[in-house]
């Protein structure tokens, strides 16, 4: 997100999300401070929807020249909101945290196109995830770019962030999940077998090279998602997505039924 300074260098009244989508879920999430709407912006139902959340959640909403909007936030399209983002969690933070019987955490092993991790932000989020977890180097950062992909879901998702994604995923066993790695190697694919029960750690590895070696040996299973058509795969979000929807979703409606 961006972050914009004021004259003493400090950060000024919380971090930029840009766009209506982002800033109608900064707005539910209870992590916007305020809201900015273009002067002349059409008054379109997407428009109205935002102004009622800011007005039921009590954030102040104000009509601003194009030129301010302009400075906080280039690519706003006539909105911007300040917000608090969800603190970040270390690695050290997964064997304490209090995750549900039935948690969902969905790992990414090195994705590093924020529009990518904004995707699976919100596919994540979408399936009931309970937490994120990205690298720290070799991984996109939560960005402006990244918050608006993912149509605000960030700012509702909990997210970890370690150096070491092979270490993640062992305080992650150490806590009780089956770590399921998506490999387009694998010989058993989503429809061989159903989900794990219980809590479960989806991985899925960068753009172009898959899981790295070591994250692919501490998998406790891996998947393969079938390619019916002539393209061999998939981006990594879009993958997440199928899988979710495929494998870890109905087997978990099914356990619950």
């Amino acid at each position: 997100m961006h972050r914009p300074r004021g004259r003493d260098g400090l950060v000024s009244r919380g971090e930029v999300v840009s766009g209506r989508r982002a800033a109608l879920e900064a707005v539910r999430s209870g992590r916007a401070s305020e809201v900015l709407v273009a002067a002349g912006s059409r008054d379109t139902p997407g428009l109205r929807e935002l102004r009622e959340a800011a007005r039921e959640a009590g954030v102040p909403l104000r009509t601003a020249p194009s030129d301010e909007l302009d400075r906080l936030a280039p690519d706003h399209h006539g909105v911007v909101a300040r917000a608090a983002r969800p603190r970040e969690l270390s690695e050290r933070d997964l064997s304490t945290w209090p995750f549900e019987e039935d948690a969902l955490v969905v790992v990414l092993d090195g994705v590093m196109d924020p529009q990518n991790l904004g995707a699976a932000a919100r596919s994540a989020e979408a399936a009931g995830a309970a937490l994120l977890v990205t690298r720290v180097r070799r991984s996109a950062a939560v960005s402006a770019a990244a918050v608006r992909a993912s149509a605000g879901a960030l700012l509702h998702l909990q997210h970890a962030r370690g150096a070491n994604v092979t270490k993640a995923l062992g305080r992650l066993q150490d806590a009780g999940f089956s770590v399921v790695g998506l490999d387009g190697s694998a010989e058993a694919s989503v429809y061989d077998e159903p989900c794990p029960s219980g809590r479960v750690a989806l991985v899925v590895g960068g753009e172009g090279r898959g899981l790295s070696r070591l994250v692919r040996e501490r998998c406790d299973s891996l998947v393969a998602l079938p390619m019916a058509g002539r393209v061999s795969s998939l981006n990594a979000s879009a993958a997440l997505a199928a899988v979710l929807y495929a494998y870890v979703v109905p087997s978990r409606r099914q356990a619950r039924a």
